[in-house]
């Protein structure tokens, strides 16, 4: 775990924000790679800027209002400093979905085919920034009540609530199943599909992983049901999706009774 890699001068390079930034540009170069052949490859140089801007936005709102509303109500002025971390995955994947599909609606394109395309590119930079919160010590999970566990280092958010107990690597497996779900997205591609089921297959793959993990975090206050924000978000998600899946292929059945 490092919080800060190294600094230039006076001024911090944070683990946290460098692995992010890299993690988008590679996200977008597996997108790029994907895309090749298709009309949507030109789209995608254009529609980073403002999923990237949409994700940040829905990112930090939602970490502020579901996840630490106790504590940002105390300080307001933190709830703009996103390089100290503090990014909601779930909101960041709300806030990058509107904006990409905002840009698909202006443009008159397809968004349940460009997001067929671009979605195991998603969940690749998702598993690659969970490494930033394994170095800022922050998304930690709870004490396992043995020696097994990730123990944090003095200056970590995790030491400042559990000291030196070893903890759940909830992170890390997080990170580890969102690159699963990389590859089984990546095989779901060989075969034809109605429009948007690799796109909905990774929201239901994701959040089932992440609901499951949330039982072993202890970063997250619990609400009905002693269940985190992130599990109610990873339920309505699942749910959503399932009915997204259930009408788009009743759509394509209706469609290709006609064709015949």
């Amino acid at each position: 775990m490092r919080v800060v890699l190294f600094m230039i001068g006076d001024f911090p390079v944070r683990a946290y924000g460098t692995i992010i930034a890299f993690a988008i540009l590679l996200s977008l170069g597996v997108a790029l790679y994907l895309a090749k052949g298709t009309e949507y490859r030109k789209h995608l140089w254009d529609v980073v800027f403002y999923v990237i801007l949409g994700a940040i936005v829905g990112a930090r709102l939602w970490e502020v209002v579901f996840f630490e509303g106790g504590y940002y109500s105390q300080h307001l002025l933190e709830s703009f400093a996103i390089w100290k971390g503090g990014l909601s995955i779930q909101g960041g994947l709300v806030g990058g979905f509107t904006a990409g599909l905002i840009y698909c609606w202006s443009k008159k394109i397809n968004f349940w085919e460009f997001a067929d395309i671009v979605a195991p590119a998603i969940i690749f930079g998702q598993g690659v920034g969970r490494i930033a919160c394994l170095l800022n010590g922050d998304a930690f999970g709870s004490p396992t009540g043995s020696s097994f566990g990730l123990v944090y280092p003095p200056g970590t958010i995790a030491y400042d609530t559990y000291g030196s107990q070893p903890l759940w690597p909830a992170e890390v497996w997080e990170g580890q199943w969102d690159f699963v779900v990389f590859g089984i997205l990546l095989a779901l591609k060989n075969r034809s599909w109605p429009r948007g089921f690799i796109f909905l297959s990774y929201n239901i793959l994701y959040s089932l992983g992440r609901f499951m993990l949330e039982m072993l975090r202890g970063d997250t206050p619990r609400y009905l049901f002693h269940l985190t924000a992130a599990q109610w978000t990873s339920i309505g998600v699942i749910l959503i999706s399932l009915v997204f899946i259930l009408r788009n292929y009743l759509s394509s059945k209706n469609t290709r009774s006609t064709c015949i």
